[in-house]
């Protein structure tokens, strides 16, 4: 099991860059894969980032070339840098782990991109 904690998040102006942080009660080291998602308000939470084990990433198109996620093993948390943020990306951001088959969520960050 892992307990995920996200941080970050927070107001801010469109072009504007945040950075989340989501950290892990136990070492990621071994974590076949760790990712983003967000839900914003009457939508389905949907798929940002992801970066595997091994270190490959992946993102939704919709934020490709504008956020990075990256992982420290050593902290045992898994970061998303966000860039040139826009009026839609406001949300809550969760951070989720694919541990064994099993997922885990954290309980979220709000981010809200001002006009």
């Amino acid at each position: 099991q892992v307990h995920l904690v996200e941080s970050g998040g927070g107001l801010v102006q469109a072009g504007g860059s945040l950075r989340l942080s989501c950290a892990a009660s136990r070492s990621i080291f071994s974590i076949n894969a760790m990712g983003w998602y967000r839900q914003a308000p009457e939508k389905q939470r949907e798929f940002v980032a992801l970066i595997a084990k091994g270190g490959s990433t992946n993102y939704a198109d919709s934020v490709k070339g504008r956020f990075t996620i990256s992982r420290d093993n050593a902290k045992n948390t898994v970061y998303l840098q966000m860039n040139s943020l826009e009026p839609e990306d406001t949300a809550v951001y969760y951070c989720n782990a694919l541990d064994v088959g099993t997922k885990y969520w954290g309980q979220g960050t709000q981010v809200t991109v001002s006009s």
